[in-house]
């Protein structure tokens, strides 16, 4: 693993892919590279405008690419559920749970949830068990869901997941990073009880300059908040290309095991792709499925085919 880059990436032709977030920052590497090694990818993206851009700038820059736009918004589980319905494939080699909203104002989803752990959380487990059927029908199919090294700052709050009693946006943020470890978590485990070689993996990106350091700051006028986050990028951050390596590691490289959780190696902050630490609260048995049985019930998407 060590100095692995996307040149290690293995051939992904006849692959199709699905890259959830992937008109910008590291999902929209993510799938530049996968297309550039041949998968077929689709750029699943909230906005039809940027979507379209990413997909005509990675056609520029991958003349071959085989990608195309599916609109997908995560706050909005009728959305979730159109995307999914009209997913056009009878196969699907890797989804890959991307797409995030960081440390935001307070606010909910179409649905009422807090903004943070609906869109980063409910709404990509709702897209996962949607769209299940299909990756159980794929020999060796993957889930990579994207969390981040800030899932240390907080656990989740079975009690109160939508952060009703008090709202913090950085503790929210640590909790649903937290629950996308425990989705991986309680997913793995139900796929290796009936039998299935889909793997589910987690990663992170370290450190990497995207734009998401910078959104809460606007939302809310804190111009000094929002250059402060912009230094940071420009002067500590790891480029969104070196990012994306642990997402496409645990995408694509032949090694790698249900539950793992891929970060960069120098202290988590940056470099090449190597398993990171994760808070132990992540692996508690009892806390993922008491997240999973919520979410079900949150979303109204249940697992059939991996009931418990």
């Amino acid at each position: 693993m060590s100095g692995w880059n996307e040149n290690a990436i293995p051939d992904q032709s006849g692959r199709v892919a699905v890259v959830t977030g992937a008109n910008s920052g590291i999902g929209y590497v993510t799938a530049r590279e996968l297309a550039r090694k041949g998968a077929r990818v689709v750029l699943a993206c909230r906005s039809e405008a940027r979507g379209v851009e990413a997909r005509d700038r990675l056609v520029g820059e991958v003349p071959r690419a085989d990608v195309e736009f599916a609109r997908l918004d995560l706050g909005d589980l009728s959305g979730v559920r159109e995307f999914a319905a009209a997913y056009p494939y009878d196969c699907l080699d890797l989804l890959v749970d991307n797409a995030g909203v960081m440390a935001l104002p307070y606010g909910t989803t179409a649905d009422g949830f807090e903004t943070q752990f609906g869109v980063n959380h409910l709404g990509h487990f709702a897209l996962t068990g949607l769209l299940l059927p299909t990756l159980l029908a794929t020999p060796a199919a993957r889930v990579v869901v994207v969390s981040s090294s800030a899932h240390v700052l907080a656990n989740i709050d079975i009690d109160d997941l939508n952060s009703e009693r008090r709202y913090r946006r950085w503790i929210a943020y640590a909790r649903s990073k937290t629950a996308n470890l425990l989705f991986v978590h309680e997913l793995a485990r139900r796929l290796a009880v009936h039998g299935s070689d889909v793997i589910a993996a987690a990663a992170h990106p370290g450190y990497a300059a995207t734009n998401l350091q910078t959104a809460g700051p606007k939302m809310t006028g804190r111009r000094a908040a929002e250059r402060f986050m912009e230094i940071g990028n420009r002067f500590f951050a790891q480029s969104a290309d070196a990012g994306a390596l642990p997402t496409l590691y645990a995408a694509t490289a032949p090694d790698v095991s249900p539950d793992s959780f891929t970060g960069p190696s120098l202290a988590g902050w940056r470099g090449s792709p190597v398993p990171s630490r994760r808070a132990p609260w992540t692996r508690n048995d009892q806390a993922a499925q008491r997240l999973w049985t919520a979410s079900e019930q949150l979303t109204g998407v249940t697992y059939d085919a991996l009931k418990a």
